[in-house]
């Protein structure tokens, strides 16, 4: 599992080989912003609801600060998934990425 920076997951998004965005917010968070194309699946149900996941795709985690995100892609990597978190979350993402995602 790496941490990669806002800067490094908008280039990977913009990719030929785009990984599936997964946001492990609640969903009182998820309703005030979310980043295009991202699934919810919030980090308290993500062992039961990975199989909402393709495990032969990669995924990046996000959430608010980069916290929660960190558990999140080690959980699914228990699971056998690849998935990395995204350092500094949606926050971050706002910050230096795109402002025009609401902060909270």
């Amino acid at each position: 599992m790496r941490q990669l920076s806002v800067e490094q997951c908008r280039d990977w998004l913009a990719g030929p080989e785009r990984p599936q965005l997964l946001d492990c917010r609640q969903p009182g968070e998820w309703q005030v912003c979310r980043l295009e194309g991202a699934v919810l699946i919030p980090l308290g149900e993500l062992s039961e609801r990975a199989h909402e996941l393709d495990a032969a795709r990669p995924v990046l985690v996000y959430c608010h600060h980069g916290v929660r995100s960190i558990n999140g892609a080690m959980i699914l990597e228990s699971l056998g998934f690849t998935a990395d978190s995204m350092r500094g979350g949606v926050e971050s993402w706002s910050l230096r990425i795109d402002p025009t995602v609401a902060r909270y």
